[in-house]
């Protein structure tokens, strides 16, 4: 069988930890039981070939819950969704592993429960969600359980990623946030992340700028990202409704009109008028679906 998983972007700005979306942007896992580990890439991404690829740990954490042995994996991706870009690739390896192996097993965990198990193995819920389930997700967490909502958003709405010729791994951008946060800093995310919400679904574009303002990590990320400031920047120049910082970045996310189609070559031209080299502008819809399996 094939699984196949959608990149996800998270926080959308002011919802940290707690918002994610599914996008258009699918990894591919061929995956069979072996009496080995078998691992390889179906691309030019190196990936791990051992017992410590995050897919095989993953499915074989789910086998173990289920009081089952796991021999060995025949597993061979197709990494379409950068690394440590920002867009959910650990996200997406936790989530290949945990549906590949809960068919194999004959489905004993239900699609909530395995949005359980993958937070409890990524440490949140913002990407593992949306990629098991689609669409715009709001999460909370409580006693080991996610509370989630999926809706879908407005048709009218693309995201511009804008990809960045170096990564930045999640580690190294939590460790700079700040401990705790004021009662003004709370509230202001708070309403921001309702806001944005509500203005994804119903297509209300004039909320989006507001919506992604944040307090609580993106001033400091930010200045991990080279040229990030410039990109925020002239993506509001050519028509962005909201621009926010991808995950931990160091993708930095656009949300336009379906009908700007001159979005991404002028952004292209200007960063080449500033020195910004490498980096690439991909187009992606909002994904309803979650991850699924297609068989041979």
């Amino acid at each position: 069988m094939i699984i196949k998983v959608p990149a996800t972007s998270a926080n959308l700005g002011s919802g940290f930890d707690s918002l994610g979306i599914a996008l258009s942007l699918f990894n591919e896992v061929e995956m069979e039981e072996s009496d080995c580990v078998d691992i390889a890439s179906l691309d030019e991404i190196a990936v791990p070939t051992g017992e410590d690829n995050l897919i095989f740990e993953s499915a074989k954490h789910l086998f173990d819950l289920c009081g089952k042995q796991l021999r060995g994996l025949k597993l061979r991706q197709r990494n379409r969704i950068p690394m440590t870009r920002g867009l959910g690739s650990s996200s997406a390896c936790i989530v290949a592993g945990l549906l590949g192996a809960n068919i194999l097993l004959g489905e004993p965990m239900s699609r909530s429960e395995l949005v359980n198990i993958a937070n409890s193995i990524e440490g949140h819920p913002d990407n593992t969600t949306p990629a098991l389930l689609g669409g715009l997700v709001t999460s909370a967490v409580a006693n080991n359980k996610v509370y989630s909502v999926s809706v879908p958003v407005a048709k009218k709405l693309r995201f511009a990623a804008f990809i960045p010729p170096f990564e930045l791994k999640t580690s190294v951008a939590r460790r700079v946030l700040p401990t705790g946060v004021s009662r003004e800093d709370a509230v202001y995310n708070l309403s921001r992340s309702a806001l944005m919400t509500a203005s994804l679904f119903s297509g209300n574009v004039e909320n989006l700028r507001v919506s992604v303002e944040d307090r609580i990590h993106q001033p400091y990320r930010l200045h991990f990202i080279e040229k990030g400031e410039d990109i925020f920047a002239l993506s509001y120049e050519f028509g962005s409704y909201g621009t926010y910082i991808s995950g931990a970045g160091p993708t930095i996310m656009s949300i336009i009109e379906r009908g700007n189609k001159t979005f991404s070559r002028k952004c292209l031209e200007r960063m080449a008028e500033k020195g910004i080299n490498g980096w690439e502008i991909v187009i992606l819809e909002a994904s309803g679906n979650g991850a699924f399996a297609e068989y041979y």
